[in-house]
């Protein structure tokens, strides 16, 4: 690797860390691809990731020039009359924000995970506790009824999953709205869809705010909305899901639960109303993803197994 592989990348990590991402959040075509665009956001952010330990390991090189048994033939201050003071200076500050951003992510996905865990768990509790269902009717089952008047439904993912509604929900829905908002809370947790916004809620807080997205995580908890809807429409079709929404977009939901209203619900309910899926979209996104994620790691991958090859045989 070279000083313009380094910059490249550093610029690339820019990139894929700001400016695309607010581009992205303001388009409209994933609403008729959302499972492509949400693959599409997982690429951008993991290549992000990628090229920032890419320019570090690019500037390591620099400071740490291998020899052919690809072991360093020199220390990092040894490089300062090579370089230049500036130059060098600029290496180390690069490849410390590397090493700060690796740091960084490690501990946002260990400490993400655990606390996100500890509120759940504490909530599962609550709701088991509150539960007004009869114990003797599917005690077995996961779903949880609050004493409230008003429409609440959402869902705590995890090992030991819940689905909770209150009894505002049970009495203001119909069947086909109670069965609606219970498939959407239950594709959450059949999907899995927390473990993808706890990983870019992780790579959210790694990155330094002045180059990170503010749209980014907003726009990916859109996406698995949507995906929960779709997955809903196949059992009920769009209106009882939608009357559903309106009941229960008012409704809020405590911090690591996923709630069927919010924010988005009118975008939602307009999109169920709208065109369907596009697979030509989705095929583009697929594609873009695939790009955007196999570029920046091939130009990581080749050049740094040479090296460790080169090590291992020396």
């Amino acid at each position: 690797m070279n000083p313009t592989t380094a910059l490249a990348f550093a610029l690339l990590a820019l990139l894929l860390a700001g400016p695309v991402p607010a581009l992205l959040s303001r388009a409209t075509w994933p609403y008729r691809a959302p499972r492509a665009a949400l693959v599409l956001w997982q690429a951008i952010a993991l290549a992000a990731v990628l090229s920032a330990f890419s320019s570090g390991l690019a500037i390591a090189s620099e400071l740490l020039v291998p020899g052919p048994d690809g072991r360093p033939t020199t220390a990092p201050t040894a490089e300062i009359d090579a370089l230049g003071l500036p130059l060098w200076i600029a290496y180390v500050v690069v490849l410390t924000l590397t090493l700060l951003i690796g740091a960084k992510l490690v501990f946002s996905i260990a400490s993400v995970g655990v606390r996100t865990r500890r509120r759940r768990a504490r909530h599962r509790m609550l709701v088991d506790l509150l539960d007004q269902r009869d114990p003797q009717r599917g005690r077995n089952s996961n779903l949880r009824v609050l004493s409230a008047a008003e429409p609440i439904a959402y869902c705590l993912p995890g090992l030991r999953q819940r689905v909770v509604l209150s009894e505002g929900t049970l009495a203001s829905l119909q069947r086909e709205e109670v069965t609606a908002i219970l498939m959407h809370e239950r594709s959450h947790l059949r999907a899995r869809h927390d473990l993808v916004l706890e990983a870019f809620t992780a790579v959210n807080e790694a990155f330094p705010r002045v180059v990170r997205s503010k749209s980014a995580l907003g726009c990916v908890q859109l996406l698995v909305e949507m995906l929960a809807d779709d997955s809903a429409v196949k059992v009920t079709g769009p209106t009882p899901l939608a009357r559903a929404l309106v009941a229960c977009s008012g409704s809020s939901a405590p911090v690591g639960a996923m709630a069927a209203g919010g924010p988005h619900t009118l975008t939602r309910i307009k999109r169920l109303g709208g065109e369907g899926n596009d697979l030509q979209l989705a095929a583009a996104a697929y594609l873009t993803s695939v790009a955007i994620l196999v570029v920046p790691t091939i130009a990581v991958a080749v050049p740094w197994l040479v090296e460790l090859s080169r090590l291992f045989r020396g």
